[in-house]
Order: C-alpha cells, then sequence, then structure tokens
C-alpha cells in the first residue's frame, strides 16, 4: 500500500479494513486519513475506477464502511467518518495516477531534499518504470514514486474545463437540469443601461 494512500499506521489499518469494502461496491480507495483532535475524524475519499462518484454514492460507501469499522474497531475512541470525492485538484496517491493525468500541473513534494529541495510544480508527464516524470522550469526530472510524500493537481482553467466536458460526455451532467444561460449583451448599440439617454 502507497504512502500516499495511507501514511500512519493507522491508516495503513484503517485502508486494510475498508478497501475490500469499498472495491466490493465498484470503487477504489484514493486515500484514508485518521486525523485526532476534540473530535477525530476518519477521512476516506474514494471514486470509480473510470473517475467520477455521486454524493449518493459516498453515503453508500459510508454506510458499508461504518458497519465494518464498527466490528473491527479499529479507532479506541469515538469518531466521526467522511467519505467523499478526491475533487477536481485531486490527491495522486498511486503510480496510475500519473500516467491518467499527465499533461497537467501538479504539486509533488518529497520525503528527503533533492539537489537541494523537497517541491515540485510542473506539468505531469507520465511515468517511466517506478518514475513519475514531471516538467520543471529547468527541463523534465524524473522522481521515484517511493520518494514522494504528497502530490495534488493545481487547480487550473484546463484542469476543470476537461473534468467537466468528460463529466458530461459520460452522461454524467445533465443540462437540462440547469436554467439557459441569456446573452443580455448582444451588440455596442445593446450595451447603454436602460436609462441611459442617446
Amino acid at each position: 500500500m502507497s504512502d500516499l494512500i495511507a501514511k500512519a499506521a493507522i491508516d495503513r489499518r484503517l485502508a486494510e479494513i475498508v478497501t475490500p469494502v469499498i472495491e466490493d461496491l465498484g470503487f477504489e480507495l484514493i486515500r484514508v486519513r485518521y486525523m485526532g483532535g476534540k473530535t477525530p475524524t476518519v477521512q476516506i475519499m474514494a471514486d470509480r475506477p473510470t473517475g467520477g462518484i455521486e454524493v449518493d454514492e459516498c453515503g453508500t460507501i459510508s454506510t458499508a464502511v461504518s458497519a465494518h469499522l464498527d466490528v473491527e474497531d479499529p479507532v479506541d475512541e469515538a469518531y466521526n467518518l467522511e467519505v467523499s470525492s478526491p475533487g477536481i485538484d485531486r490527491p495522486l496517491t498511486r503510480l496510475k495516477d500519473f500516467d491518467a493525468w499527465a499533461g497537467y500541473e501538479a504539486k509533488l513534494e518529497t520525503h528527503d531534499l533533492i539537489d537541494g529541495r523537497r517541491r515540485f510544480k510542473g506539468r505531469l508527464a507520465g511515468t517511466e518504470g517506478s518514475e513519475v516524470l514531471i516538467e520543471i522550469e529547468e527541463g523534465t526530472i524524473g522522481l521515484q514514486f517511493d520518494w514522494l510524500s504528497d502530490a495534488k493537481l493545481v487547480l487550473t482553467d484546463d484542469l476543470i474545463r476537461d473534468v467537466l466536458k468528460s463529466r458530461k460526455d459520460a452522461g454524467e451532467i445533465d443540462e437540462s437540469q440547469f436554467d439557459e444561460v441569456q446573452t443580455i449583451i448582444d451588440s455596442e448599440d445593446d450595451a447603454r443601461l436602460p436609462d441611459q439617454k442617446d
């Protein structure tokens, strides 16, 4: 299991419990985190193998996972369970994510210094073996997947446009549920406010 999916020992234990449940429902575990505090929280991100998950599907996962966590009881205290989608600026937690999102901007962070730095921001260029390729100002570099401590997409106009287009093409967005957008100003002549005089 990748440290990017489950970092701490408790996260890895949680992942062992919830992964089969999530996969049996036809989804993939993207990330699990146990966050302590006044009211501890178990955060689970899941997605379809092809991408895109609905709110009601998160509810279904939550119900199934909750039952298994109650039986296994990996957390000693009361906690909140949160199940969500990875979002558009999703974390990249598996090697295959870097191929799937090649061409988009990402931020990568390494455990140790690499040539004097830990943070890398640039355009993903896929993978080569176990290396993640990223185009930074100095050129394309390869970082071993195991070196990464964090990785996520950067929210850009291109990313938003392409994700929304793919969801529309897949039939996940029903445009009939939205009001028609009307253009109010059609030409320079119509650009006057109603109370303006010639």
